[in-house]
This record gives structure tokens, sequence and C-alpha cells, in this order.
């Protein structure tokens, strides 16, 4: 297919004028005349960009987790997670205790109100300097929830046009929840407090799922630029990239089992039948294991093992 020239009386007027090329203009130029441009006269080169500091890392009261982790990110949001008896509340303990020993006044909120104030005293935490907040105050008895459908009581309430129904358990769940997505919101504004702690280890999967990522993004926004470490423990992770570092921990092979208790007690030589059914543990060895971690370099060697020991076991 050839393509015929098309003239014009214009065209064939204006003689066309043909320039050599330029030389390629210098860096210093191109930023000239895009800086003389209203609408890009914020753009600056890339080597002029702040850069920001690394964060002040403090130590979590556990050298095996430092040597780790390099210790907890003030300014960030950080996540322990793990089932039942893992260590989390171990982890959450020696945190504390480590952060109120450097003299600083530390807030715990309490989702499912299951912390030990003896617990946390054998842990060497000063309880003068820990605000603990428990949430759940006062919820609805079951007399005035509404009639029941069939065998089971369920509650029924309008949302967003549709009914739902949800029984007393999630229903209290859920005002837990919401209490401790107020009062976090409240403590991040005081920016006054070395650590917050949310223990959210007894609340459902499902149930802490439902906490909008827009409120851990939120929290993370708050936190940052400031000396507050905010740790969130928690059975799987839900606050996805919202959080600087993940730490999952897991319970290993039990240590020394306190076999002799009921024999000391009662004065009889202990019997294999005795304790059949159940052991008295004092001792655990946790590891730990870097998931993730946006501050550094995850290193190679990713897992570590530490032993907690039972309050009662001295």
């Amino acid at each position: 297919m050839s393509a015929s020239p098309v003239f014009s009386s214009a065209a064939m007027s204006c003689p066309f004028i043909f320039s050599p090329r330029s030389s390629p203009r210098s860096t210093a130029e191109i930023l000239t005349l895009v800086g003389a441009l209203p609408k890009l006269a914020a753009v600056v080169p890339a080597s002029r960009l702040e850069v920001r500091p690394a964060p002040e890392m403090v130590s979590s009261g556990i050298p095996q987790l430092d040597l780790l982790t390099g210790g907890l990110a003030r300014g960030c949001l950080t996540e322990i997670c793990g089932t039942a008896s893992s260590g989390r509340t171990s982890v959450l303990l020696f945190a504390l205790a480590r952060a109120t020993a450097r003299g600083e006044v530390c807030a715990l909120v309490d989702s499912s109100d299951a912390f030990d104030p003896a617990s946390a005293a054998a842990a060497g935490m000063e309880m003068s300097r820990l605000l603990w907040v428990r949430c759940g105050a006062k919820y609805p008895s079951r007399k005035h929830l509404p009639a029941a459908r069939g065998a089971n009581s369920r509650a029924g309430e309008l949302s967003g046009g549709k009914k739902r129904w949800l029984n007393p358990e999630t229903q209290r769940g859920e005002a837990q929840l919401a209490q401790m997505l107020k009062v976090t919101d409240l403590l991040l504004q005081s920016n006054g407090f070395g650590m917050i702690a949310l223990d959210l280890g007894d609340v459902a999967v499902p149930s802490a799922r439902r906490i909008p990522l827009a409120s851990w993004f939120r929290f993370r926004r708050a936190v940052e630029h400031t000396p507050t470490v905010l740790l969130v423990l928690e059975q799987q992770p839900i606050a996805g990239s919202c959080s600087s570092m993940l730490v999952k921990v897991s319970g290993a092979r039990p240590g020394k089992r306190l076999s002799a208790v009921s024999s000391q007690l009662s004065g009889n030589p202990p019997m294999h039948s005795e304790l059949a059914h159940s052991e008295l543990l004092d001792q655990f060895e946790i590891t730990a294991e870097l998931l993730r971690s946006r501050l550094e370099r995850k290193p190679v060697q990713s897992t570590a093992s530490f032993k907690s020991r039972a309050a009662w076991a001295g």
C-alpha cells in the first residue's frame, strides 16, 4: 500500500527549516524547566528526599528475642501471635516489666479481662506505672434481650437495613472490641505512654478479623513519630500491612514437672495414679519466629528459643 503526498498552499508557501539536534540537557537544566511549571513546582530529585530515620529499638525483656528482632520499635506496631499456651502472655509480661523498669508509664488494654496482676508482679513489673484498662463494663442481661426464635435465644438488631441475629456471646464480644478501639484511640492521642499493649489473645479469631483495616491504619498513623511502642497480642495476624513486625510464638517441649506438689501438701509419697489426668508444669520452652519485619532485612536465623517460668514456681 502506497501513500501519496498531500500538498497544500500553506505548506508550499512556508518553507521547513530543520535545525540540528540539540545536545542533551543536564539534570540541573531539566529540574529548572520542570520547576518553572506551576503544577510540578514541588518535584524534587530522589537524592534530595528526606530519608526517614530508623526507629529507636528498646529491649523486650527477653535477650533471645532481642537478638532475633533487635527489640521493639518505638513509633511502630508490633504483632505477637500464637495459640493458647504458646507463651504470648509471657512475652507481654516481660515487655511491660522491662518498660516499667526503664521508668516509663505503660497502658494495657485488656479486651477480655484476662490479666493476672500476681503473674505481672512476679515478672518484675512495677504496678504503679501500669494503667490497666479492663474492657467489658456492663452488658444487657439475657432477660432484657428480644424474644427467642425457636430453641436458640437470638438477639436481633438492625444493621444497614438488614436484620441479623446475634447471640448474647457474640454481642458481648462486639461490645468489648468497640470499647477496645475507642480506648486505644484515646490512649494514642495522649502521647504520654512508653508502651501501649492490646491483649486480644482470648478474642475469637472471627471476631478479631472483623476489626476494620482502617482502624489499624489509624493506629499506625497515630503512633508514628512518637516514642510509644504499640504491642498487639492475638491468635492470628490481623493488622496486615499496618504492622512493622510480626512474631509468632509457639510452646515447645515442657520443662520441669512439679509432680511432687501433692506429696508435699499431704505428706504421702506421690503415686502415678494421682496425676493420671493432669500434671502441673512450672517451666516451658518457647520458640519465637520472625515472620515479617519492615524495619530491616530479615536475618538468616529467624527463630529463637527461651524459657518461661510460672509465677507459682517462685
